[in-house]
């Protein structure tokens, strides 16, 4: 087995939404409408500032995927790179997909220190298998909350299932 990472192309957008839709519904039973998911994804091909998506490739098929967007700290100087929208194929689950994706993205992200501080995910509070994967590959819980206040538009593209 061959797991090869590349960045994310228009190509990509299909596959890359099905798996976004599929994740809302896995881990949040949210259910994402479709046309508005690949809108967001090609805005994010189409303006790099915003972010980038990485693919894994296991033997040259689509496998896995994540996000990375970009938070400025003026506390470090630096950025803060956001790994979301992270989805691993159920048939390449338990396969070290995941984990070649992190390697790829702090390798990165270490060899750009200073000017990246490091490395940000949220995940479900009740997702406990993420969790465990995160804490394997080295990654600590913050001791930080998340809060957020949604806008009533949101409702239309976001329904509970």
């Amino acid at each position: 087995m061959s797991t090869t990472i590349r960045r994310a192309t228009l190509e990509d957008v299909e596959a890359l939404a099905t798996w976004a839709c599929a994740m809302a519904q896995e881990t949040e039973a949210k259910r994402l409408d479709p046309d508005t998911v690949r809108r967001g994804i090609r805005a994010v091909l189409d303006q790099p500032a915003r972010g980038r998506y990485l693919v894994a490739e296991v033997d040259g098929v689509r496998a896995g995927t994540l996000m990375l967007t970009y938070e400025w700290s003026d506390w470090r100087c630096a950025d803060w790179w956001w790994i979301q929208s992270v989805y691993v194929d159920p048939a390449f689950r338990r396969r070290g997909v995941f984990a070649a994706l992190y390697a790829g993205v702090k390798a990165e992200a270490e060899a750009a220190a200073p000017a990246v501080c490091g490395l940000r995910l949220y995940v479900e509070r009740d997702n406990a298998a993420a969790q465990r994967t995160y804490a394997a590959l080295g990654m600590e819980e913050s001791h930080y909350r998340l809060y957020e206040h949604g806008l009533p538009w949101l409702a239309r593209v976001i329904d509970r299932a």
